[in-house]
């Protein structure tokens, strides 16, 4: 039987191959509370943060907004919809906790924002809906936004703009954390979506009057969503620095150019503006081929002065079971060296369980 040894050599082995002038290599895990039950107490919490610590990960991306519902006890959700957190947590506070246990052991904290703009999955008729009906995005049917079993609002719309805005501010002051998060649905929208009527008021109000073209992709209307996201981005960044300069803001887009084509994420604007201090693109693929396809993609799309904050996203695990071979996570990252990238984060925590058995327990 291999020792727990095996993952510190699957995460670190190839660092020799970095440049000496190089940072210190990132190592990433998601932490969510579907299905997972890393957050479910503080008990959990304490061996979720030694396992990672044991296996060598030296920062934790930890869910705090999802399936429109804090994580952790929140004023500001309480003004907007009378409930304080998500009730699963209700006289916990997980954020908190997991802080607690993971710089206790030298381990960085990230509060992600999992769901964004995104306000509800596979539910149509949620709190957030029926209390603000104005927020909700529109496609060019007049029909509710949604992508995926996902319910999104208007991303454009100042109000949704500053309910995510007041919740990452809330975190910073309230927590010590080391960096804030936001997705693929942060900042974020379907390219489906601008339908809406305050939208459509703002498209009007600086072309002239014009109406959006009924095209939800044509070039110049996509690419304006696309600008008004990041402009939304350097807000919520400079923000967070104006409150805490030393916490990090990072941003864990999907893949370029898919990702701005669907989802209006324009992320290399966002590295070139100077507003990602990390950015973690979400390289998913379920073979060393494909993924290599997609980092060669990515090495070409980032100019060498940033690739220092640039880290690969890897699907390791999945709800459904799927579990990447210890063979072909040692592949991603063997391949995420030689092609310059100095760390990577797994997808998702539940990687680590799921081979302890055989692989990391003495």
């Amino acid at each position: 039987m291999r020792s727990s040894l095996f993952l510190s050599v699957l995460l670190c082995g190839c660092l020799g191959l970095v440049p000496a002038a190089a940072q210190q290599p990132l190592r990433g895990v998601w932490i969510t509370n579907v299905a997972s039950d890393a957050l479910t107490s503080r008990a959990k919490i304490q061996q979720t943060v030694r396992r990672c610590k044991e296996y060598g990960f030296t920062h934790l991306f930890v869910v705090v907004w999802n399936g429109g519902y804090t994580l952790y006890p929140s004023a500001v959700q309480q003004k907007y919809i009378g409930i304080k957190q998500h009730p699963a947590f209700t006289g916990r506070d997980p954020l908190r906790e997991m802080i607690t246990e993971a710089h206790a052991l030298g381990l960085r904290v990230h509060a992600w924002f999992e769901f964004g703009f995104s306000y509800a999955h596979r539910d149509s008729n949620n709190r957030w809906l029926q209390m603000y009906p104005q927020w909700v995005g529109r496609n060019n049917n007049g029909a509710l936004l949604q992508k995926n079993g996902f319910y999104w609002w208007s991303s454009l719309h100042p109000d949704p703009q500053q309910l995510m805005l007041s919740l990452v501010k809330e975190v910073v002051r309230k927590y010590a954390v080391d960096g804030v998060q936001g997705d693929d649905r942060l900042p974020a929208m379907p390219a489906e979506g601008g339908y809406d009527p305050y939208t459509i008021k703002l498209y009007a109000d600086t072309h002239q009057g014009a109406a959006p073209p009924q095209d939800p992709k044509q070039r110049q209307w996509l690419q304006w969503k696309a600008d008004q996201l990041s402009l939304y981005g350097k807000k919520m960044y400079q923000s967070v620095k104006a409150i805490r300069p030393d916490c990090m803001v990072s941003w864990a887009p999907s893949i370029y150019p898919w990702s701005k084509e669907e989802y209006l994420q324009d992320w290399p604007a966002w590295l070139e503006g100077g507003y990602a201090d990390m950015l973690f693109p979400q390289l998913y693929r379920y073979s060393s081929a494909a993924y290599e396809t997609l980092l060669k993609q990515l090495q070409q799309q980032i100019p060498l002065q940033h690739r220092h904050r640039v880290y690969p996203g890897m699907l390791t695990s999945l709800g459904d079971g799927y579990q990447a071979s210890d063979t072909l996570m040692q592949q991603f990252i063997t391949l995420n060296r030689r092609y310059g990238f100095e760390g990577e984060v797994f997808f998702y925590y539940e990687t680590l369980n799921r081979t302890s058995t055989s692989l990391y327990k003495k």
